[in-house]
């Protein structure tokens, strides 16, 4: 196998050496390993040579990816005021942030306006409102807007965002929203997102999103970039092809046109998914008459997805003699008190028992991002890998940290 495959299998994760962070840091615990991070961002910027790279800071804000992001030299792409301020924290110099909220708030709004100046930090505005609470507040600084194509595409309806009209200015409106933003500051870019989790079975989407903002680009000059967001997909599905992202980097450079102006991508799972694993322990084995119900200590407050779209995550049990185990159909169910704190129904593993550590594979994207203390329960603790070495990065909460913000 190469040194650096298209995409990471669970199965080709040690596990002995994931056996043992369960060991040492106890569980549930997320696992990122940065040397995989590096690769995923050389592929993209070896697919788009002459493009500017960004990161989308919400898949993972954990500081270590942030880190070597910034190393990498990849930009920042933020939907909120407190992903701006990690990136700042993480030592991303302003000129290569971008900011691109949605409906932002006023406190944050008041934020960016100061950081904004200071750090020369693009702003991106997708309501002519937002320009107009910009004006308010002084801003002259760079802009970007956000158009809306129309036109929509990813794994899962609550994610697919090029058509939902709460994500940009209309298409038919988007020239004389650049018009009214040249009034007040630097109009640098424009940008259309289509969704997240975007195959070669959307590119046709992708391509008439691309082809929209490539003429939007012309029809309005005087642009630095022309921004098509990313969604770049990874297949969660042991059995899914990893996608052709010089494939999707050719439609994207010929739906785009003769423009002058750079394109810039923005891609987030596909930096960190499969750089990522959870980390669970069995502390139930129950049989039914219906499945046999595997009792885990990650729930949907620590992997969200499952319940949220009802994705797929693949699992493997870590345990030493797991290949000569019978295979047994399970449910995989956490300690959350919803019916929706399932992780996975009807799937094969090899059969188990309490103790037995399982990794769940793709974790890296929208894990430990969207962790929640429902149920008072505290978020797990991470773990970066670095070549040989591993450290913890963001520790356990335990529940004196539930309370900790309560005042009364």
């Amino acid at each position: 196998m190469s040194d650096d495959p298209a995409v990471r299998r669970l199965a080709d994760w040690n596990a002995e050496r994931l056996r043992d962070l369960a060991d040492r840091h106890a569980t549930p615990t997320y696992v990122l390993d940065l040397n995989r991070v590096r690769e995923n961002a050389t592929r993209l910027r070896g697919a788009f040579p002459d493009a500017d790279v960004a990161y989308a800071v919400k898949a993972n804000t954990t500081r270590a990816v942030l880190e070597t992001l910034e190393a990498e030299g990849v930009d920042a792409e933020c939907a909120a005021a407190g992903e701006v301020k990690r990136a700042l924290d993480a030592g991303f110099p302003g000129e290569r942030i971008r900011y691109t909220a949605v409906n932002p708030p006023d406190r944050d709004l008041d934020y960016i306006g100061e950081v904004g100046r200071a750090h020369d930090i693009v702003v991106t505005v997708g309501a002519r409102d937002t320009l107009d609470r910009l004006a308010e507040r002084g801003y002259e600084g760079r802009l970007c807007v956000r158009v809306n194509p129309g036109v929509g595409a990813g794994h899962h309806a609550k994610v697919s965002t090029g058509a939902e009209p709460k994500f940009g200015v209309p298409y038919d409106r988007a020239g004389e929203v650049v018009d009214a933003a040249r009034e007040v500051g630097e109009v640098v870019g424009i940008h259309a997102h289509a969704g997240s989790g975007i195959s070669g079975d959307d590119l046709a989407a992708h391509r008439e999103l691309v082809s929209r903002m490539g003429e939007l680009a012309r029809e309005v000059g005087d642009l630095e970039f022309v921004a098509v967001g990313g969604g770049f997909g990874v297949p969660y599905r042991e059995t899914e092809p990893p996608l052709d992202l010089d494939r999707v980097a050719d439609a994207t450079r010929d739906a785009l046109g003769e423009v002058d102006a750079r394109l810039a991508i923005e891609p987030g799972r596909y930096f960190v998914a499969d750089a990522g694993v959870l980390l669970s322990t069995v502390n139930t084995v129950k049989e039914t008459p219906e499945t046999t119900v595997v009792g885990i200590d990650a729930g949907m407050t620590t992997l969200l997805r499952p319940a949220l779209y009802d994705a797929y995550h693949a699992v493997r049990s870590l345990a030493p003699d797991a290949d000569d185990r019978p295979t047994e159909s399970v449910e995989l169910a956490g300690p959350v008190c919803e019916t929706a704190d399932v992780l996975a129904r009807d799937r094969p593993l090899a059969a188990p028992e309490r103790g037995d550590h399982l990794a769940v594979g793709n974790a890296g994207a929208y894990g430990y991002e969207m962790a929640s203390n429902y149920n008072s329960r505290p978020r797990p603790a991470v773990v970066a890998l670095d070549g040989g070495d591993d450290r913890l990065v963001a520790r356990r909460e335990d529940l004196t940290d539930i309370t900790e913000l309560e005042r009364w």
